[in-house]
C-alpha cells in the first residue's frame, strides 16, 4: 500500500515571497548553459527577478563560471556538439563542488538520442528536474500523473516540476499542486525555459528543492497573469512579463495564489 502524501509546504505564498526578497538581496549569479532561442529571454528574466545571469557555452571556460555560480540550468534545446560537451562538464562541475543544478530535457520525447542524453545527466545528481508531460513520459517511461511523478522523483533523488494545466512538483514525498499561470505563457518563445531558469534561481538561495521548485513555479506563473491583464497579445506579453517579475511581491503572490 502507498503511503498518502506528505503535506505540502505551508504558506507557500509567504515562502515565494521570502525568496523572492532574498533573490533581490543577494543577486546571485545563474550560468545557464541553454539553447540559442532562450538565451536572451532567459538572461532577462534573470535580471527582472534580481538574479545576474551568465550564459558561456565554450567548453574551455564553463567549468570556471559554475564553479563561481550560486546555480546552473542545463537546457537540451539546442544539442549541438559544442553544447553538448560543456554541458557534460558543466553538470559535473556542479556535482563535484556541490553547486545546485537544473536539468530541463527540452524535447527528450521527439529524439531518443537526446533521451538518452538526459538520462546520463540524471547519474549527475541535479537537484531539480524542469519538463513537460511529454518530456516526463518519455523520461520516465511512466504516464505523466501524481503518483508517477512522485515515484520518479523518489527514485532518481531529485524533485520534479512538471508544468501543465496544473503544475505538479514532487521530491518523492509531498506534492504540491499550482493551478496559476495564462494561455498566452505558451505563445512566447522560451517562457518554459526561463522558467527554469527562474527555478535554478532560488535554488541558490533556498536548500529545500521543493521549497524552491514551487515558489519557483507559483511566483512565475503569477506573474503570467498578472502580465496577460496588462498585454494585448504575446508582443507585449514577453515585455509585461519582465516587467510583471520584477514588481512581483506578497499582496499578488497571496491574492493570487492556487495551491494544494
Amino acid at each position: 500500500m502507498r503511503a498518502p502524501d506528505q503535506a505540502p509546504p505551508h504558506d507557500l505564498p509567504a515562502i515565494a515571497a521570502d525568496l523572492l526578497a532574498r533573490l533581490r538581496a543577494r543577486h546571485p549569479r545563474v550560468h545557464c548553459v541553454t539553447n540559442a532561442v532562450a538565451q536572451h529571454f532567459t538572461a532577462n528574466v534573470l535580471l527582472a527577478i534580481g538574479a545576474t545571469p551568465s550564459m558561456t557555452m565554450s567548453p574551455a571556460e564553463v567549468e570556471h563560471f559554475v564553479r563561481g555560480s550560486g546555480a546552473l540550468l542545463v537546457n537540451l534545446g539546442t544539442l549541438d556538439d559544442e553544447r553538448r560537451r560543456s554541458m557534460t562538464l558543466a553538470a559535473d562541475a556542479a556535482m563535484a563542488a556541490g553547486i545546485p543544478w537544473v536539468l530541463d530535457p527540452v524535447k527528450v520525447d521527439r529524439s531518443a538520442f537526446r533521451a538518452d542524453f538526459a538520462r546520463t545527466l540524471l547519474t549527475k545528481a541535479p537537484r531539480a528536474l524542469r519538463l513537460n508531460g511529454g518530456e516526463f513520459a518519455a523520461l520516465a517511461d511512466a504516464p505523466a500523473e501524481r503518483d508517477a511523478i512522485r515515484d520518479f522523483a523518489q527514485k532518481k533523488s531529485l524533485t520534479v516540476a512538471m508544468t501543465a494545466e496544473a503544475d505538479i512538483v514532487s521530491d518523492g514525498n509531498a506534492v504540491v499542486e499550482i493551478r496559476n499561470g495564462h494561455p498566452l505563457m505558451t505563445q512566447v518563445t522560451a517562457m518554459g525555459c526561463a522558467e527554469s531558469a527562474v527555478l535554478a534561481a532560488c535554488l541558490a538561495v533556498e536548500a529545500d528543492p521543493l521549497l524552491a521548485a514551487s515558489a519557483a513555479l507559483l511566483a512565475y506563473n503569477v506573474a503570467g497573469e498578472v502580465a496577460a491583464e496588462r498585454a494585448r497579445g504575446p508582443g507585449s506579453f514577453g515585455v509585461e512579463i519582465l516587467d510583471a517579475l520584477y514588481n512581483l511581491d506578497a499582496a499578488a503572490l497571496r491574492q493570487r495564489a492556487k495551491v494544494s
